[in-house]
C-alpha cells in the first residue's frame, strides 16, 4: 500500500533495484504505535525525511488492542460495580448489568477510526506509510514486501505480542487482544498467568456474569505490585467469585466436546479445569524475532528486545535505536514510556547521544476494581539498598473516601526517606488509585517532601485530599 503510493509518486531519492524498489530515507520506523509515532514525527518535524512501517492495522497496541479498549469494559465494570456496592445504601441495582455484545459493539465503534486518522496523520506530516513486514537485510536496510528501504538511522519500535506458553494445545488459547473482539462472553472463562492483564479481564468478565478462573505459577500474583497489597487485592478478587490459584503450572490444553480442557500441575499433583475459553495472560515479549536482526549486527533478548546503551542506541550497530517494548531499557513495559523512550530515541539520533532517560517516578496501576497503583521503591528493595525510612500503611476501608462508595477493600502504604522526607514509594489500593498516584509520582520526579504535600489545600471531598494522611 504505502509502496504502490510511492512508485505513482517518486521520490527523489528513489532507484530500481533488480525487480525490487529501493528507497532511501533519513529515518525509518518499524511500528506505528506510541513509541514509533513520536519518533517518527519529532524527526519528520526536524526536517529529515521519515517512513513508518508496520504490518498491522496503524495505531498500536494501546489504541487498538490494549489500553484503549481495555479501559471501554473496566469502565463498564466500574459503573456496575458500584451500584452492586451501594445496594444496600438506596441504589437500586436490580437490573444493572452488562450486555455484553453493545458494549463490544461500543468499544469498536470508539477505536474503529484509529487506523484510518493514524495514516492520515502520518500522510499529513510528510511521513511515507509503509503496509507489511520489515525484515532487515543490511544494517541499514529494511525488506518491506517489494520496496528496500536504504536509511541512515532506523528506530524499532515494533510493540510486542503473547509470550510462546511452550505447552501442547497453545493455539487454542485466546489472546488478551481476542478477547477484546469476544462478541459473546462464554460462561466459563479461564485465565493462565497472574498479571495485570488476567487480573484486569478476570474483574470485567466476572462482573459480566462469567464463571472465572485464574491459574498462577508463582505463589505470588501481580509481582512489580506490593505484596501486602496484592494480598488485599487477591481477597477481594476471591469475594468477587474469581477462583484464584496459586502455585498451579498450566501443562496442556485439550480441545474437549464441551469446551476446552486445562491440565496442570501443582505440590499437590496434578490438575483438571473445564471451561469454554482459555486466555492467555502470562506475559509478552517483544514483537522483533522474525526481523532478521542478526542480518543488521543487531544484538538482543528474545525476552527483552534490542539491546540498546543508555541512549537507547543499539549496542551493537549505531545506526539503529530502540524504544518502547521493543528495547531492552531498564524501563518498565508502559504506554507512557514507551512515549519518553521514543523522544528520547529521536533526540538522541538527530542531535547525537546527550540525553539518557530517567525511569524514577513512574507510576502503573492494575485496572482491576478496585484499583491496584504503584510508583517508586517497594518496601524490599529500599531494605536491601540500605535506606533509611519510614513506613506508613493502614487499612482505608473505614475512611470516608471508601465508605462513601461501599468499598471495603482499600488501603495504602507509603516510604518517606528519614533525612530528607522524600516520597522514596507510594502503594495504593482502593477508589481512584489510579490518578492519586500521579501526586506521588510527581512528588519522587521532581524530589518533593512529604512536608510540601502536606502543604497543598486539596479540594474535598476527594481521594487526593487522603494524602497528607498518608504521609
Amino acid at each position: 500500500m504505502g509502496g504502490d503510493r510511492l512508485r505513482q509518486r517518486p521520490h527523489p531519492w528513489q532507484t530500481k533495484c533488480c525487480s525490487s524498489v529501493m528507497v532511501k530515507y533519513d529515518v525509518v520506523v518499524i511500528g506505528t504505535g506510541t513509541a514509533a509515532s513520536t519518533a517518527a514525527m519529532r524527526c519528520r518535524k526536524a526536517g529529515k525525511q521519515v517512513a513508518v512501517v508496520d504490518s498491522r492495522p496503524f495505531g498500536g497496541t494501546c489504541a487498538l488492542r490494549g489500553c484503549d479498549p481495555k479501559k471501554v469494559l473496566v469502565g463498564a465494570a466500574e459503573v456496575l460495580d458500584w451500584n452492586r456496592r451501594m445496594g444496600e445504601h438506596g441504589i437500586r441495582a436490580d437490573q444493572v448489568q452488562i450486555d455484553w455484545p453493545r458494549l463490544i459493539q461500543f468499544k469498536r465503534s470508539l477505536i474503529e477510526s484509529v487506523p484510518k486518522n493514524s495514516e492520515a496523520s502520518f500522510v499529513k506530516s510528510g511521513v511515507a506509510t509503509f503496509h507489511g513486514r520489515a525484515r532487515f537485510v543490511g544494517p541499514t536496510s529494511l525488506e518491506v514486501g517489494d520496496d528496500v528501504l536504504e536509511a541512515t538511522n532506523i528506530v524499532v519500535a515494533a510493540g510486542a505480542r503473547p509470550v510462546d506458553l511452550k505447552i501442547p494445545g497453545a493455539e487454542l488459547a485466546t489472546t488478551s487482544e481476542q478477547f477484546l473482539e469476544l462478541e459473546h462472553l462464554p460462561e466459563r472463562v479461564l485465565f493462565i498467568g497472574g498479571g495485570y492483564i488476567s487480573f484486569e479481564f478476570a474483574h470485567i468478565a466476572a462482573r459480566a456474569g462469567a464463571r472465572v478462573t485464574i491459574l498462577h505459577r508463582g505463589q505470588r500474583p501481580l509481582e512489580r505490585f506490593d505484596p501486602d497489597l496484592v494480598d488485599r487485592l487477591v481477597s477481594r478478587t476471591r469475594d468477587l467469585g474469581v477462583d484464584v490459584r496459586l502455585g498451579v503450572s498450566v501443562t496442556g490444553i485439550i480441545g474437549s466436546s464441551t469446551g476446552v480442557k486445562i491440565r496442570a500441575h501443582s505440590q499437590q499433583g496434578d490438575h483438571d479445569f473445564d471451561t469454554d475459553l482459555v486466555v492467555h495472560g502470562a506475559g509478552r515479549v517483544p514483537e522483533i524475532d522474525d526481523m532478521r536482526l542478526n542480518d543488521a549486527g543487531i544484538e538482543w533478548d528474545p525476552l527483552r528486545g534490542v539491546k540498546v546503551n543508555e541512549y537507547l542506541q543499539s549496542v551493537s550497530n549505531p545506526a539503529v535505536y530502540a524504544a518502547g517494548d521493543a528495547a531492552a531499557s531498564a524501563g518498565p513495559p508502559l504506554t507512557p514510556v514507551a512515549a519518553y523512550e521514543g523522544k528520547i530515541a529521536a533526540e538522541n539520533l538527530l542531535k547525537g547521544n546527550h540525553r539518557k532517560p530517567d525511569y524514577d517516578g513512574i507510576p502503573t496501576v492494575v485496572f482491576t476494581v478496585p484499583q491496584l497503583a504503584s510508583v517508586g521503591l517497594h518496601e524490599r528493595t529500599a531494605r536491601e539498598r540500605g535506606l533509611a525510612f519510614r513506613v506508613n500503611q493502614e487499612d482505608t476501608s473505614s475512611w470516608y473516601s471508601s465508605r462513601r462508595v461501599a468499598e471495603r477493600h482499600s488501603g495504602f502504604k507509603t516510604l518517606i526517606d528519614d533525612e530528607t522526607g522524600r516520597i522514596l514509594g507510594a502503594h495504593l489500593l482502593g477508589p481512584d488509585a489510579a490518578e492519586t498516584v500521579n501526586f506521588f509520582a510527581l512528588a519522587i520526579r521532581k524530589g518533593l517532601t512529604s512536608t510540601d504535600l502536606k502543604d497543598v489545600i486539596y479540594a474535598y471531598p476527594t481521594v487526593a485530599s487522603d494524602i497528607p494522611y498518608m504521609i
